[in-house]
């Protein structure tokens, strides 16, 4: 048993000790904030995107840097598993993407019909979460222990097989498609490889398929991209390959 006075003297001593240590690790924090953010490549973009992430309170939903809620996902990496393509389209209209499952606000300035500035505006986001992938946050988040991200679809394709197998691809699949599936080795894996797709499905079944996958499938997690006819068939045409 510590005396009163001892017990007084260990919790002084001790208060004393956390809070020197405390203040110690905040100067460091502080001290490599503006490296490990990379705080010279912030651009007047990416500070407009934050402004908007801010004013609509996207942290009502979303986690970044671990910091939000946790109803919708942590986007610290979102720009690096989607890429910039894929999220402009999505933003534009969220729930066309996953009808009658993706409960995301459609927000009016995202859209060219009710805001002038609606390109602009998600360009700006993006280079807001393009900024925020950059930092270095020892690892976080973790990568998924059984299900993988999905790669960058920003087209950097590192392996010869790819390569080959991409020649020709449309924009809309290196910028869309990749960021849920995989191709030669290069994608995501979030949907099932594409590797000899045209065995398992004729022309008529993709195509449907790509237009509207809740009307094949109903249920199924696969969105309703935002593709025009012309590059529907264009899709169509490449899958087609894949043999």
């Amino acid at each position: 048993m510590l005396s009163k006075s001892a017990a007084r003297s260990f919790f002084l001593i001790g208060t004393a000790l956390c809070t020197a240590a405390f203040l110690l690790l905040t100067v460091d924090t502080l001290a490599q904030l503006k490296d490990r953010t990379h705080a010279d490549q912030l651009t007047d973009s990416a500070k407009r995107g934050f402004k908007i992430w801010t004013a609509n309170n996207c942290m009502g939903c979303h986690t970044i840097l671990g910091e939000g809620a946790y109803y919708a996902p942590e986007l610290t990496q979102v720009y690096s598993r989607r890429g910039p393509v894929w999220i402009k389209a999505f933003l534009q209209d969220p729930a066309a993407f996953y009808p009658g499952r993706r409960k995301m606000v459609k927000y009016d300035i995202f859209d060219p019909a009710k805001d002038d500035k609606a390109g602009q505006n998600r360009d700006d986001v993006i280079a807001w979460l393009q900024w925020v992938g950059t930092m270095e946050t020892n690892g976080f988040p973790p990568k998924p222990d059984i299900v993988m991200n999905a790669a960058p679809s920003s087209g950097n394709i590192d392996n010869a097989a790819a390569k080959k197998a991409l020649v020709g691809a449309p924009k809309s699949f290196t910028t869309l498609c990749m960021g849920c599936h995989k191709l030669a080795g290069q994608g995501g894996i979030v949907g099932p490889s594409l590797d000899g797709v045209a065995k398992r499905f004729d022309a008529a079944y993709l195509a449907n398929w790509i237009r509207d996958p809740q009307a094949v499938k109903k249920g199924t997690t696969m969105p309703r991209l935002p593709l025009t006819d012309a590059q529907v068939d264009k899709l169509v045409k490449f899958l087609g390959r894949q043999k």
